[in-house]
């Protein structure tokens, strides 16, 4: 056993090492939204805003969208089957402004999702040269969207995503974000989506940003109308068919209230954990393992090995907390919220696994007041 233990921390080593070398490396190269000014042309852009049930948050966060200091504006507000005062809120908000329009879908067709089908909606009414897709939650600062498109002008991009700031209520799911972030970044790599060479995609819903030709040329939503994962599908979607895209760093000019509890966080992960790894349950295990032995096992064994490999795994837990710093530091995060790696490792773990088995013995996701078969879910690949 002392040798399985020895030589498992030697792979772990290694293979931590290189892990932690290609995600800071990587980071290090994303460009940041702040380094980027807006420029003279001012082609049309469509805001388009997917809304069902948001009635606590969606007033705030629509007032700085309205307040965007981009002349040639329109914003598309699709309420999807609100049941609380969300409608009536957007209605009052369109009597004051008369760039929001606001389209209240009262049925939802047999083969869409609520919100790939309120994006597609709010896309038809679109009359811009460019399409932003943001969701109901989602903070502004007044100068984002003339930045943003200036950069996707000015680099020649077709699709342009901006990840947000994520502020979090609570120590435990700021510390969960943190790792989230990492376990994002490895899954991602959002660094190569600009490499047309590379297979890599990224989408991020809070900022999802391209030219109105290429959205009606890649089939708009159409072809993700069943994915719960549908703004990381929408940027394949763009990737696959030969589109130019590239993901900016918000730097806190674009935030988002991600979710407001432990109990809100682990149901709202439950619509797309499974379907980020296309409903295939060995790679449910295999992520499980690797998370683990990365994230976990190498604490617990500070305490219950000795010699040489205890001594292995402090690196591990060394290079672990090292780049959790690195990656703290780039997104605005708490440094030492690394120490609570292994425990936020394990409550991802636990809404995987919950997500999973939820699917699995449901037969589907219910998502928002809405049963979605596993069956039909499974057949929408991208």
């Amino acid at each position: 056993m002392d040798a399985i233990l020895f030589w498992l921390a030697v792979v772990m080593l290694v293979g931590i090492v290189a892990v932690a070398a290609e995600l800071m490396l990587g980071s290090r190269s994303l460009r940041h939204l702040r380094g980027v000014t807006a420029g003279e042309a001012r082609p049309k852009v469509s805001v388009i805003v997917a809304a069902r049930n948001e009635a606590r948050k969606i007033e705030p966060a629509l007032q700085s969208l309205l307040q965007q200091d981009y002349p040639n504006i329109e914003f598309i507000v699709v309420d999807d089957r609100s049941m609380d005062e969300t409608g009536e809120i957007l209605d009052r908000m369109a009597h004051t402004d008369g760039r929001l329009k606001v389209v209240h879908v009262t049925e939802l067709p047999a083969g869409w999702l609520g919100k790939t089908y309120a994006q597609h909606t709010g896309a038809a009414h679109a009359t811009g040269e460019l399409l932003l897709f943001t969701d109901a939650d989602v903070h502004m600062e007044s100068s984002v969207i003339g930045r943003a498109v200036n950069f996707l002008l000015t680099e020649k991009l077709d699709h342009l995503t901006i990840a947000p700031q994520v502020t979090m209520p609570s120590t435990l799911l700021e510390m969960f974000g943190g790792a989230f972030t990492i376990l994002f970044g490895l899954y991602a790599k959002p660094w190569k989506a600009s490499d047309p060479k590379s297979k890599q995609f990224i989408g991020i819903g809070a900022f999802n940003f391209l030219r109105a030709d290429v959205y009606r040329a890649i089939g708009g939503h159409m072809p993700i109308a069943m994915r719960p994962d549908d703004d990381m599908k929408f940027g394949k979607l763009v990737k696959k068919n030969g589109y130019r895209q590239e993901m900016l760093l918000g730097d806190g000019l674009l935030t988002v209230e991600w979710y407001s509890s432990v109990r809100e966080l682990t149901r709202g992960l439950e619509k797309n954990s499974f379907a980020g790894v296309e409903y295939n349950l060995a790679v449910v295990i295999a992520s499980t393992v690797a998370q683990f032995l990365m994230f976990v096992w190498p604490m617990v064994a500070l305490f219950v090995t000795a010699g040489t490999t205890r001594w292995l795994n402090a690196a591990i837990v060394l290079t672990v907390a090292v780049l959790y710093v690195g990656n703290a530091r780039l997104h605005g995060l708490k440094r030492w919220h690394w120490i609570a790696l292994p425990v936020t490792a394990l409550l991802f773990l636990y809404i995987f696994w919950r997500a999973t088995v939820k699917a699995i013995l449901n037969g589907g996701i219910d998502w928002r007041g809405t049963h979605y078969s596993l069956a039909e879910l499974k057949a929408n690949k991208v």
